[in-house]
């Protein structure tokens, strides 16, 4: 056959096409995108997990998986995935590994939401991460504690006595979040889920900061999650658990009996569940009298029992709205009534006075994503508050300044408050940037008509003025006390974590914030901060920031200028009166005023810091942190009414004092921490920590007027928690089969104390004139040694539920997405894997019985002068029992 020309050509086209086909089939194929979303069994969010993703397809070795770590928004995104199937596997320390199959990549976007289910400590966990990356998390282990089931519950069963021990254990200066809201009442130990300690200043621009509040411990409570599960538990302490106190002839009246109980399980599987909590208690304590007759004779005395009774109840739901987005909503409402209080130390039966609370909280929260790149978190709390005071005797005051205090308290009325906090926060991550944004607002309504010393107070410098009827001085408030006010603040903030390799993070954020009744100023928080892991097994971290930080001004100052006004009410103050009476002059005396700065500006506060961090050994790390800060625009008080020569310069008034912020401050800070963790079957836990700190100032607070005019110079000192030396350690161990063991030892240096001659020698009615040559906070007190522990048997009966998960056994609690399970609630290691568990604990505190000076007499005329006048609780047990199903 023979091909004419143009056939000849078209052959040849045909066989360049057909040549060319499978290269131009696989240019048309498509690639896809495969997003997973990692949580736990409560819908929380797990940041930092593993996700690997392999083609089924390949032959095994041939395309090694692809590696991707969830960011803060818990979402991985894998990119440039050719069509087909594939194997997604997500593993997470403390969780059982999480492997789904047959996962099909069409070309488009594919998303995933993948249950991580938290796993025993006995079985065999591999976690297949990048250390080197992950160590410069700045939420990971290398700079941050988090505490075990067990560790926690070691920790006080009182909610006053956990918050010391939490504050122990964390750097100074440490605040306490509750599902990332600030303020409110500490949840009981069967609510908490999980506690997460800093060990290094955080400086991300979404943490407002303040002067002291740039590390939080943060408490995660137990949502409800698997079947019905609850406990109920009964503590008792009475005084023939305790020892004698230094200060008393013998053991003082005292006893405890706290119930408490939780219920939470799932309303509809994988969508809605609930928890409800709740517990109340009884108890009475009898406060040391320690205080000096006007004959000379101490007087020392536990005659009088300060009850106080409580109740508690919260309920919570959380409900999945779609397969990503989760919202929460809590309730508590919180009552208590103490009577008797203010009697102890110097103070005397007449002191004695009543105070009941009650509050009510809702708490509103959601988060989800938003799109393909972003992931949205918000939260609304909303709270309400009374107090009311009432005096058991009606009487002026009269005080002998460090001998004894007697009279009426003198406290009446209360507050009522609306106060809300709203804050929302944005995460759009693209390619090595993490950008973050949000905003916050809070404040509130406020309502009061609190009054105290409407009778007036006699002050003496010392007893033998006290018997010459020699008093210094007659102070005494009149007037209208009821009042209303609002206040609030609001900030916004923008930070970009730029991972610039795998060994290198950069963090830059800028914050911007203003409040109501202080002037608008630039008010702007940049911070940066930078973190190096130069190895590649990620057991070292370097990091080192700055940070510029703002602080709002407590609205109970505003309050304090808008009722002594000198107009609604008067603060009398009268030099050298006329005693029992305080004469016709007495009458219409000048009165003290406290004055608002129209150029109040908040105050502001330098930090910066270096850190390493390195892990010795899988089961232990170790770390060094040193912080050093300087604080301006400090709040104190300046008297523009002072008396030049014995005279004020406005007759018609006494103190007026006015708000300002020139003060200033400066601090150092080394800490240093060590953690082992070895989760065999004894589950040890070990953990110390040492700070040595130094921190000065010129200030004592607002509207405190300085000793000497208004020199600031001779103000310089130690700041009141100047504690130069503080140790934490904590030990957990299970050393037999269903007993689990706990110790929490916490020691500091002497706190520093003013020196004061007991005159008032520059006429100013303010008793804090110091001796000559004398500065400020120059003397200490001793040092402080507390050891508390417990000690706790379980046993476990009946078979478990299906899909509990089990009810015993050790866990691994982590700050996100921790929790769940089939543990009954409030309830550590050991015992069998059973469906219903009892538990027996003793729990103490002080153990050492060792005598913890907290209070000196400093005032010179006092006949206590330089000598310790109270301390610490001495040695006390608590016994207990819960049940769980």
């Amino acid at each position: 056959m023979i091909l004419t020309r143009s056939s000849r050509l078209g052959v040849l086209v045909a066989v360049a096409l057909v040549a060319v086909a499978p290269g131009a089939g696989r240019a048309q194929s498509r690639s896809g995108r495969l997003i997973v979303t990692v949580v736990d069994q409560t819908g929380l969010i797990i940041q930092n997990a593993a996700v690997s993703v392999s083609r089924q397809e390949s032959p095994e070795g041939s395309a090694p998986p692809v590696l991707v770590m969830t960011g803060n928004n818990g979402i991985a995104i894998v990119g440039g995935l050719a069509e087909g199937r594939y194997t997604v596997r997500v593993e997470f320390a403390g969780f059982e590994a999480a492997v789904v199959r047959d996962v099909r990549v069409r070309g488009a976007d594919v998303r995933r939401r993948i249950t991580l289910r938290i796993a025993k400590i006995d079985e065999t966990m591999t976690v297949g991460r990048d250390r080197q990356s992950s160590a410069l998390d700045p939420a990971g282990s290398a700079f941050s504690t988090v505490l075990t089931r067990e560790q926690i519950e070691a920790l006080p069963d009182d909610p006053e006595e956990l918050e010391a021990a939490l504050k122990a254990m964390a750097p100074p200066g440490s605040t306490i979040r509750v599902d990332g809201f600030t303020g409110g009442r500490l949840p009981s130990k069967s609510q908490i889920r999980s506690i997460r300690l800093p060990r290094m200043d955080m400086f991300a621009a979404q943490n407002h900061g303040g002067m002291g509040g740039m590390m939080f411990i943060d408490i995660m409570t137990q949502p409800g999650s698997g079947p019905l599960r609850g406990s109920v538990d009964f503590n008792f302490l009475d005084d023939a658990f305790a020892a004698r106190n230094v200060f008393a002839d013998e053991k003082p009246d005292e006893q405890l009996r706290r119930f408490g109980f939780s219920l939470f399980g799932t309303i509809r599987a994988e969508k809605t569940s609930f928890s409800i909590n709740g517990g109340g208690g009884y108890q009475y304590t009898s406060p040391i009298i320690l205080a000096a007759s006007p004959d000379g004779e101490v007087i020392s005395g536990t005659s009088v029992r300060q009850p106080r009774e409580s109740f508690n109840i919260s309920g919570r739901l959380d409900h999945a709205i779609s397969k990503d987005h989760v919202a929460r909503v809590s309730v508590d409402v919180d009552t208590s009534e103490g009577r008797n209080l203010g009697v102890g130390g110097y103070n005397l039966l007449a002191s004695a006075y009543t105070n009941s609370t009650s509050t009510a909280m809702v708490r509103l929260s959601e988060n989800g994503p938003l799109g393909r790149r972003m992931f949205t978190e918000s939260r609304l709390q909303l709270r309400w508050n009374d107090s009311r005071s009432e005096s058991a005797v009606e009487s002026p005051t009269i005080r002998v300044l460090d001998a004894f205090t007697t009279g009426g308290a003198q406290q009446r009325g209360g507050q009522r408050s609306f106060t809300f906090e709203f804050a929302s926060d944005l995460d759009y991550v693209r390619g090595a940037h993490s950008w973050r944004t949000g905003v916050l607002a809070q404040g509130g309504s406020y309502r009061s008509d609190d009054i105290s010393n409407y009778l007036g107070t006699y002050t003496f410098a010392s007893l033998d003025d006290y018997e010459a009827r020699r008093p210094s001085s007659y102070t005494r408030r009149i007037g209208d006390p009821n009042l209303r006010y609002s206040a609030w603040e609001a900030a916004g903030y923008v930070q970009d974590d730029w991972r610039v390799s795998r060994s290198l993070l950069l963090a830059a954020g800028v914050r911007y914030g203003g409040q109501s009744h202080v002037g608008v100023g630039w008010n702007l928080s940049p911070r940066i901060t930078a973190a190096w892991s130069p190895l590649r097994n990620g057991s070292v971290t370097i990091r080192g920031g700055y940070g510029y930080f703002y602080d709002w001004i407590d609205s109970g100052l505003y309050k304090q200028t808008l009722l002594f006004d000198g107009e609604r009410q008067r603060e009398l103050n009268v030099r050298n009166p006329s005693y029992p009476d305080p004469g016709e002059d007495g009458l219409t005396p000048p009165t003290n005023k406290y004055l608002w700065s129209d150029e109040l500006v908040l105050p502001t506060a330098n930090r910066m810091n270096l850190g390493i961090e390195r892990a010795l050994s899988q089961e232990s790390r170790v770390s060094l942190t040193y912080t050093r800060g300087w604080g301006r625009n400090l709040l104190r008080g300046r008297n523009l009414n002072a008396p030049i020569r014995g005279v004020r310069p406005d007759r018609a008034l006494a103190n007026v004092v006015e708000l300002v912020g020139d003060a200033e401050s400066r601090s150092d800070m080394v800490g240093v921490t060590y953690n082992f963790v070895r989760m065999t079957a004894r589950r040890l836990f070990f953990m110390v920590n040492y700070t040595w700190s130094k921190s000065t100032t010129n200030t004592t607070g607002a509207f405190s007027l300085p000793a000497n005019g208004d020199d600031l110079e001779t103000e310089w000192g130690p700041s009141g928690g100047d504690t130069r030396h503080r140790f934490g350690g904590s030990f957990n161990l299970a050393p037999f089969k269903n007993v689990s063991v706990g110790l929490n030892v916490r020691a500091q240096s002497g706190m520093p104390y003013n020196i004061t001659t007991g005159r008032d020698e520059n006429g100013d009615g303010v008793f804090n004139d110091r001796p000559e040559g004398t500065p400020r906070n120059a003397a200490r007190g001793g040092m402080q040694v507390d050891l508390g522990g417990r000690v706790s048997y379980a046993v476990g009966f009946g078979q478990p539920r299906q899909g509990a998960g089990g009810a015993g056994g050790a866990r691994v609690v982590v700050s996100v997405g921790g929790g769940g399970g089939g543990l009954a609630p409030g309830f550590g290691g050991g015992a069998e894997d059973k469906r219903f568990r009892l538990e027996f604990y003793v729990s103490g505190q002080n153990l050492l019985n060792r005598v913890n000076y907290t209070g000196y007499s400093f005032v010179m005329t006092s006949p206590f002068f330089g000598q310790p006048v109270a301390a610490m609780q001495p040695r006390k047990l608590q016994v207990g029992v819960r049940f769980g199903f």
